[in-house]
């Protein structure tokens, strides 16, 4: 669930996640993985993964090449860079291995050591390396307490990168205006669920939460400690709330930012959510309608969004030809959607500006004018979204979801849940309810992650969140009853710690990084007197 825009604008703080570790002699180190965890399904000795616990690490420069940037960031930053080996499959530890790639930029405040703190960007597919650069300013004082680890996942970035070959990034579209274009979408996306078969087909069964969980235990083994804490974002808490799960009194601090309900986690993850999505984008067209001489959209609310429906009818029609050479896009009914909807993840006047931009420019494609030069922000947002650029992480983000949870693979069950959507929320049911290519996926191997064990974690979560619902959030925290909920009211933001510029949130969070003492209660923040 990370957005396009954010991935563009390396706004990946927006997806951050991060897992800490308590300090462990070798020896504490070997205990907490000698016994086999019965939802984990793997340990450590008598399984056949001792080597993987207990490798030793070899840390140098995380730096590639001379176009790094990245890998110069971090190292700028004070990282080092290391490999990690783990199983492709668990329950085969002797056959085929990979490596997993972390970042470390180590605790500077050693007498106060808390331990490793291990980050995940969400996505699914999101790339970590370079998070523990990113985060570090906005820990302040507790982040002199942790080794800060960065990670990519299996089969993202630097650990064996998966691409299925797809002409495009992610592949969620909408389904358009009628039975025809919803016909070609269950085309199109099929076509891309083959493509991943036909080339990763091996590999795609062990590309899931659950192993990516387990790859994060063996990497807490192998960096010696006995427990991991974790602040994950988006998708990184569902990843986080699978590890304490799945590895219960391994872990130490955790902070869950824009929550997933667990039990609502699957490949159509949007479904459900339009109520929040129409909300966030009715907040967008007043803020731009006060505007109308910048961006030229309307002068009401109302009439901002009619400039969208007109957008997306036009596009209906023909393709919306944006761009100059060699920077060049079509855009059709099922991608002008899912642009502007990429838009709204955020209110910020940064991001509300860019989503200014992009939908004056797709107006006036609309009204058949000359193309013009694209922002190489916007430009970026289309490359990754409408071309092979956005492949891999398009073909990852699939990968994961479809092999976690099964989606419904009857076409006529998504025509019906669209035209049911359709009255209410025209511009995004079409979206959020579409056939995606998990619908001709394999089915999954393993059943997904159930919660089972309280976790005393830290949830936090904006009240108009248009990618995670609120709700969610708040599901989860009864699931956790040990748990407190941290809520910034107010704001139509994802993920928020770190990246929104929230003091009340960020000092919340580094208060209970550096002490490990949670609220004494649920707290709400509010946006406006921040």
């Amino acid at each position: 669930m990370t957005t396009l825009r954010a991935a563009a604008r390396r706004a990946s703080a927006v997806g951050l996640a991060l897992t800490a570790c308590l300090t462990a002699t070798p020896a504490m180190a070997t205990a907490a993985t000698a016994a086999p965890d019965r939802d984990g399904g793997a340990a450590a000795s008598g399984t056949g993964l001792d080597r993987y616990y207990h490798q030793r690490l070899d840390w140098r420069s995380c730096v590639l090449g001379p176009d790094d940037a990245s890998g110069r960031e971090l190292e700028k930053a004070g990282a080092r860079c290391a490999e990690v080996t783990v199983p492709l499959d668990y329950t085969d530890p002797k056959g085929r291995t990979l490596t997993v790639a972390i970042s470390r930029i180590k605790a500077s405040d050693t007498r106060h050591r808390v331990g490793p703190l291990l980050l995940n960007p969400g996505g699914p597919g999101g790339s970590g390396l370079a998070v523990p650069a990113l985060i570090r300013p906005a820990m302040k004082e507790a982040g002199a307490l942790y080794d800060l680890i960065g990670m990519d996942p299996r089969f993202v970035g630097r650990s064996n990168a998966l691409d299925c070959g797809w002409s495009v990034g992610p592949s969620i579209r909408s389904a358009g205006p009628d039975r025809a274009s919803f016909e070609r979408q269950v085309a199109f996306q099929k076509g891309l669920a083959d493509k991943c078969r036909a080339t990763n087909g091996k590999v795609l069964p062990y590309i899931t939460t659950r192993n990516t969980a387990r790859d994060m235990d063996v990497i807490r083994g192998a960096l010696g400690e006995r427990k991991l804490s974790y602040l994950g974002y988006s998708y990184g808490t569902y990843l986080g709330t699978a590890y304490t799960q799945m590895f219960p009194g391994r872990y130490d601090r955790v902070v869950l930012d824009g929550a997933i309900d667990p039990s609502r986690y699957n490949p159509r993850l949007f479904k459900g959510v339009e109520k929040e999505q129409d909300q966030a984008l009715a907040d967008w067209a007043a803020w731009a309608a006060a505007r109308h001489d910048t961006y030229g959209l309307g002068r009401t609310r109302a009439q901002v969004l009619a400039t969208v429906n007109r957008i997306v009818e036009a596009s209906s029609r023909r393709p919306l030809t944006v761009g100059t050479a060699p920077d060049v896009f079509r855009l059709d009914s099922s991608q002008t959607p899912f642009v502007i909807n990429s838009g709204i993840a955020s209110d910020t006047e940064e991001d509300r500006k860019a989503l200014g931009e992009q939908v004056s420019v797709l107006a006036k494609a609309a009204d058949g004018q000359q193309p013009t030069r694209l922002s190489a922000q916007f430009a970026a947002v289309l490359r990754l979204g409408l071309t092979s650029e956005g492949s891999p992480a398009g073909s990852m983000q699939s990968a994961i979801l479809c092999g976690d949870v099964a989606a419904p693979r009857d076409p006529e069950q998504y025509w019906q849940d669209i035209e049911r959507s359709r009255a209410a929320h025209p511009l995004f049911g079409p979206l959020t309810n579409n056939i995606g290519a998990c619908a001709f996926w394999d089915r999954p191997r393993e059943e997904p992650t159930q919660v089972r064990h309280d976790t005393p974690a830290l949830i936090v979560a904006a009240t108009g969140d248009p990618r995670a619902p609120y709700t969610g959030s708040v599901a989860l925290h009864h699931k956790l009853p040990s748990s407190k909920l941290l809520t910034l009211k107010g704001a139509n933001r994802h993920a928020i710690y770190g990246a929104y510029g929230s003091t009340c949130v960020d000092d919340t969070v580094n208060a209970y990084l550096a002490t490990g003492k949670l609220p004494a209660k649920d707290r709400t923040c509010i946006k406006q007197n921040d």
